[in-house]
C-alpha cells in the first residue's frame, strides 16, 4: 500500500522539480491532508486465490 500511495503522490504532486526541501514538505503535507480527508483507499485486485496460483512454486505446501 505504501508503494501505491507514493506512486500517487509522485504523479499528483511531485511530477515537477521542487526547489527546496521545505517546499516539498509543504506540498506533501497538503497532499496528505487532502488525501486523508477524501478517504482515499486502495482496491486490491490480487486475491489470495491469485497468490496461491502465482506463487505455488515458492510455497508448494500451502
Amino acid at each position: 500500500m505504501a508503494e501505491i500511495e507514493l506512486s500517487v503522490l509522485a504523479g499528483q504532486r511531485l511530477n515537477r522539480r521542487v526547489g527546496d526541501i521545505e517546499t516539498m514538505r509543504r506540498e506533501v503535507a497538503t497532499w496528505e491532508t487532502a488525501r486523508n480527508r477524501a478517504g482515499a483507499d486502495v482496491t486490491w485486485r490480487f486475491t489470495t486465490d491469485d497468490a496461491l496460483i502465482k506463487l505455488r512454486r515458492l510455497y508448494p505446501k500451502i
